[in-house]
């Protein structure tokens, strides 16, 4: 596998011998301090060019990078929306394991990038167009304090499409149960304990993308419940995760509505009685 010296070094010669290219990024967890460094780590490397077609037209260019195992071009697929306007992406995964996600921004755009990220750092600029470096900042990543609406509404979602869990358990409706279960559910219960990992450690720090930094600041209690609401396929284990979940929100929940001075609503009573009675009529 290469080095990051070698990445790094393969990256910047590539930008340093185009004219096309004028300024070069850098975002992502290698830019964040507080992000453990291991050899999973993509290279989100951005280069600001002049010609955004002459890279578009023609692939072959890659290949400076190294073999690849497999690439996705996110705005050249029909079967997702693009979502980054003029910019163009290359996500690369190499037979050395390493990976680059590469994305083409129009020389005109460059404020843009900028604005975009707050972990973002520029490793080249060749003509002095960024004459103020931003420094990178993972601040706009922590966990924030929600307001009485949000922490409500967050609680109203959970316990709303708790009953279409149970409800599509009664009808043997397992993908249907399922997506509700991992759709909306679970994460409405990840965001009331990412809020509680927030109180900890006033709202101070990043539980990562989809939580993946979570389980370093829960107790093992908590963890190995929450990792029980990851069922298998039989019903009785669906059914079992369903009620994890509940009793994971309502301990989180009741913990966060007590430190912020919230109400915690009382129609968990009637949602956990409604869906008892539905997993009795059901067995």
């Amino acid at each position: 596998m290469r080095t990051e010296q070698e990445m790094m070094d393969l990256i910047l010669t590539f930008a340093e011998n185009d004219a096309r290219i004028r300024v070069v990024g850098m975002e992502g967890s290698r830019t964040n301090v507080n992000v453990p460094k291991d050899r999973f780590q993509d290279y989100d490397i951005t280069y600001i060019v002049t010609d955004m077609g002459s890279f578009i037209q023609d692939d072959g260019w890659l290949d400076y990078f190294g073999k690849r195992i497999i690439m996705q071009k996110p705005e050249a697929m029909e079967l997702f929306p693009p979502e980054l306007g003029n910019w163009f992406s290359y996500l690369m995964l190499f037979e050395d394991g390493n990976r680059i996600d590469l994305t083409l921004v129009p020389i005109d755009e460059l404020e843009l990038y900028l604005h975009s990220d707050t972990l973002l750092t520029v490793l080249l600029d060749k003509d002095g167009r960024v004459p103020v470096k931003p420094i990178p900042t993972d601040a706009s990543y922590h966990v924030s304090k929600p307001s009485a609406q949000v922490y409500d509404d967050c609680c109203n979602e959970f316990w709303w499409v708790s009953t279409y869990v149970a409800k599509g358990l009664c009808r043997g409706e397992i993908l249907f149960a399922m997506e509700h279960l991992n759709s909306y559910v679970r994460p409405m219960l990840l965001t009331m304990l990412s809020w509680q990992v927030g109180i900890h450690t006033n709202f101070s720090l990043s539980v990562g993308k989809s939580y993946k930094y979570l389980g370093n600041y829960l107790d093992e209690n908590t963890w190995n419940q929450l990792l029980k609401t990851f069922p298998k396929c039989p019903v009785s284990d669906i059914w079992d995760a369903l009620l994890v979940c509940h009793s994971l929100f309502r301990q989180s929940g009741i913990y966060v509505a007590e430190r912020l001075g919230y109400t915690y609503p009382d129609y968990d009573q009637n949602v956990s009685r409604y869906i008892q009675k539905l997993r009795e009529s059901c067995s």
